[in-house]
């Protein structure tokens, strides 16, 4: 199982202990896929699927979609986007910025997005 279809399927499960529609069956009626393949990418059988696909299921699920492309081995279309623009940069950040504890990279989100240069 990967950790993209078991963190799928665990969420799904929390969530119908709650409430009935969250069965394999109704979840991926909702999403826009065949039951059999939601249970194949929870058991992991076949890759994560398509970008539009886990934003889907992010999204049913209640969860952060970036976050759910990420565990996917994918990075969202308008991402890939912003780093084709400056690709030495945003290279150049994200390495730089990898074993930056949480609360610097914070900081450094805060500065850019209140223009703080």
């Amino acid at each position: 199982m990967t950790h993209f279809g078991s963190t799928i399927r665990s969420k799904r499960e929390r969530l119908r202990q709650d409430d009935r529609r969250y069965s394999v069956r109704q979840v991926a009626q909702r999403v826009g896929i065949e039951p059999a393949y939601l249970s194949k990418i929870e058991r992991g059988e076949v890759a994560p699927p398509s970008e539009a696909t886990t934003v889907r299921l992010a999204r049913e699920l209640g969860e952060d979609p970036d976050v759910m492309l990420a565990l996917a081995g994918k990075v969202s279309a308008d991402l890939q986007a912003i780093i084709r623009r400056r690709p030495r940069l945003f290279a150049d950040l994200i390495r730089q910025l990898k074993e930056a504890p949480d609360e610097a990279v914070l900081r450094v989100v805060r500065e850019v997005r209140d223009g703080n240069w």
